[in-house]
């Protein structure tokens, strides 16, 4: 029998009472401090809000797009903020910092695992911002989520449907948990075969190198000063955003609006940047992607002689400990490290048969042939897994609706 069969009957003719989440709960009409908490009275979360970099402030909670969970003693608790659409699970097993509001079932009929699968629903939130204050920092409505109407089946079926629901979590962690540590030690395992070949590819015999420094092959323009903005025609690619593979980071986009004024910023598919300061000083980024981006002023665009070098050798040639030897003996300053044009210039690239331009562009096309396909290789693994975690999450969100989807009753008329 398969599941959606077993769903249907679990819920065909069920009965089901519709109660606003007032009459079955209530919400703490003020913060609590970590001090006021007791083994009964254990909460915690409007603490726990991102940082400016989008993580969690705390270890406890991962960041997630749509759901987190967080376990104290059976006590269901919820961030007001509508915008983090985040609702934590309470039971004993974690601990908190304090300062929080929570959501406790009054009703014994309800099970508060039922209630944290009900308010993690896509229709809560959506209640939750419809009726939310403010714009850029919208906070809930504490009256008006206690209005939100919910489906109370029967407690034994309550515990059916958290028993299914929770499955699917725990195989989501669980999977989580088994892929990580299988796909961290392939990955290692890749990178290292990537790096031995990357060394070989770029060591050559006596006569068939010529060392160039990048100032006689290239020029150098550092990025555009602006304020990244939430929206914008252009992304806004800043020093942050380069990944530790040397690629552009899908998360946390900024951007920019196109114009006459930076229009001259804009880059272009295989541009090279390099980050200029701080602690990610010389690493450098391919740009691959098909949209509007214009670069920041802590990075500067490398533009070399297409006819002298392929760009994606340089990038490859960036990556290794031949380029890194000499960038951390030419990096200037202490606490904030600066590697800026003038140093750039003095780095050497070796360009195998310098004195044949087609020969020594085929031969930079091989090697890049060669460690792009183990580079893909090591991508893959590394854009794996939160794919696979997205289709879990996909799966227990769509299940999840499917066993929440209790008909509401028509409403009464009052017609004569």
């Amino acid at each position: 029998m398969s599941e959606l069969t077993f769903m249907e009957r679990l819920l065909d003719g069920t009965e089901v009472e519709w109660k606003t989440l007032k009459e079955v709960a209530e919400y703490s009409k003020s913060r609590i401090s970590f001090e006021e908490l007791d083994d009964t009275n254990y909460v915690g979360v409007d603490n726990l809000l991102p940082n400016k970099e989008g993580k969690s402030s705390s270890s406890y909670v991962p960041k997630t797009g749509l759901l987190t969970k967080y376990c104290i003693n059976d006590i269901l608790i919820g961030n007001i903020r509508p915008y983090l659409r985040k609702i934590w699970h309470a039971n004993q097993s974690g601990g908190t910092n304090g300062d929080v509001l929570v959501i406790h079932p009054t009703d014994k009929k309800i099970n508060s695992r039922y209630l944290y699968h009900v308010l993690a629903a896509e229709s809560f939130f959506e209640f939750n911002i419809q009726h939310s204050k403010g714009a850029k920092m919208p906070r809930g409505n504490k009256a008006k989520i206690m209005e939100y109407v919910l489906p109370i089946p029967k407690p034994e079926v309550q515990t059916e449907i958290v028993r299914i629901l929770d499955t699917f979590t725990s195989l989501t962690t669980e999977l989580t948990t088994e892929l990580t540590t299988e796909l961290t030690t392939e990955l290692s395992g890749r990178k290292k075969q990537y790096n031995y070949y990357r060394d070989q590819l770029l060591s050559f015999e006596e006569g068939e190198v010529e060392w160039k420094t990048l100032g006689d092959i290239g020029q150098f323009t550092y990025g555009y000063a602006a304020k990244a903005q939430e929206s914008g025609n252009a992304r806004f690619v800043r020093i942050t955003d380069i990944n530790a593979n040397g690629k552009l980071s899908p998360d946390d986009k900024m951007y920019v609006e196109m114009s006459d004024e930076n229009k001259k910023y804009i880059l272009k598919k295989d541009d090279l940047l390099m980050a200029r300061t701080g602690a990610t000083y010389g690493k450098t980024m391919i740009f691959e992607e098909d949209y509007p981006a214009i670069y920041a002023g802590f990075l500067i665009k490398l533009s070399l002689d297409k006819t002298i070098v392929n760009p994606r050798y340089y990038w490859h040639f960036a990556q290794s400990d031949l380029f890194w030897d000499q960038a951390n003996k030419l990096v200037s300053g202490g606490g904030q490290p600066q590697f800026n044009a003038n140093a750039l210039k003095q780095v050497k690239l070796p360009i195998p048969h310098a004195g044949d331009t087609d020969k020594s562009l085929a031969e930079q096309a091989r090697i890049v042939s060669t460690l792009d396909k183990f580079d893909a290789l090591a991508s893959s693994i590394t854009e794996g897994l939160p794919r696979e975690i997205k289709l879990r999450q996909q799966q227990y969100e769509y299940y999840r609706d499917l066993l929440l989807s209790f008909p509401k009753p028509e409403p009464t008329s009052n017609a004569a």
